[in-house]
């Protein structure tokens, strides 16, 4: 079964990958080093860990907890900034064939469109991910995909800052994902990832308080894979860009389940921490699956799940929120 897929088909260029399964932003840092560990078992696209335009120290002890569920984790964005990263680690992404993605978080437009500049100028980049879990200075730090119109803006200053192919990011906690896609679409997107950790809180029972230093973290891995599904399914009903399903990914039946979703490519970050081969054996294992089964291309795979009639059923406002 051949397992190429383009992430940006209406993007001049494109951005072709040799098989579906990444590695999502907070899998393998900036990239380079996965690459060196895995041999042959590489990923179809690297995206980074989401870097800021100034350098950032990260948020306060404990960042981590696991939890028999999960990753709960609120690391802070520690990065040096956009510049230092790319002058330390862009000479040695260039020559790979493995696409990397640099995931960019800005506070407001300014923010943004300078991240996006600095990096049309670094071929070594493949294309950027546009992070709207970010806070949104102009609103008070809520994050800025929660809401469409700063989401919208926000694409349209990455779109007008950069040729680059662009990759939106979303979250399931906004209040209607659907809207969000629509717009980051119009405004520019040429794929949309899906979904960033969701929002949630761990206790140290014996201390009595919060097991991490921010209180509140971000939850990834196994628990928050029917979330992941659900946004995927309803995003790849209302927009025609593809969709890079993210969460809880760890086995084939995962994958299978986000393509039959309707997503493209199929994002992997907490499982990579454990084993950056995965994703590469995720694709060996897609494909000897697809030849048993009697399918030629990955594409017949994609979508397979979603509804002949589009826009109705779990589509109306509220009728998942019971």
């Amino acid at each position: 079964m051949r397992l190429t897929v383009d992430l940006a088909p209406r993007h001049r260029g494109g951005l072709r990958l040799r098989h579906p399964l990444i590695v999502a932003a907070g899998g393998a840092g900036y990239g380079a080093e996965l690459l060196e560990a895995v041999g042959e078992s590489t990923p179809g696209a690297i995206i980074t860990r989401s870097v800021t335009r100034e350098a950032r120290r990260g948020n306060p002890p404990p960042r981590m907890t696991l939890r028999p569920d999960g990753l709960l984790s609120s690391v802070g964005l520690p990065n040096p900034g956009l510049e230092v990263m790319l002058r330390r680690q862009a000479p040695r992404w260039a020559g790979s064939e493995v696409p990397i993605i640099v995931s960019i978080c800005g506070e407001d437009v300014a923010d943004i469109s300078a991240l996006a500049r600095t990096l049309e100028m670094h071929p070594e980049a493949a294309g950027l991910e546009l992070n709207l879990a970010c806070p949104d200075r102009g609103r008070g730090g809520e994050p800025i995909g929660l809401d469409v119109e700063a989401s919208e803006v926000a694409t349209v200053a990455a779109r007008a800052a950069t040729e680059l192919p662009l990759v939106v990011k979303l979250s399931a906690a906004a209040p209607d994902v659907r809207a969000i896609a629509r717009a980051v679409a119009a405004a520019g997107a040429d794929a949309i990832s899906a979904t960033s950790a969701l929002p949630a809180l761990a206790l140290d029972r014996e201390a009595a308080r919060p097991a991490l230093g921010t209180a509140y973290g971000g939850l990834s891995g196994p628990a928050i894979k029917p979330v992941g599904l659900r946004v995927v399914w309803e995003i790849a009903q209302v927009v025609k860009v593809p969709v890079i399903g993210i969460g809880g990914v760890h086995a084939l039946e995962d994958v299978l389940d986000y393509l039959a979703a309707g997503a493209t490519a199929v994002g992997l970050a907490t499982a990579v921490l454990g084993d950056p081969t995965l994703p590469g054996r995720l694709a060996q294992a897609l494909a000897r699956w697809g030849e048993e089964h009697g399918i030629e291309h990955v594409d017949e795979l994609i979508g397979r799940a979603l509804p002949r009639r589009r826009d109705r059923g779990s589509l109306r406002t509220g009728s998942y929120r019971r």
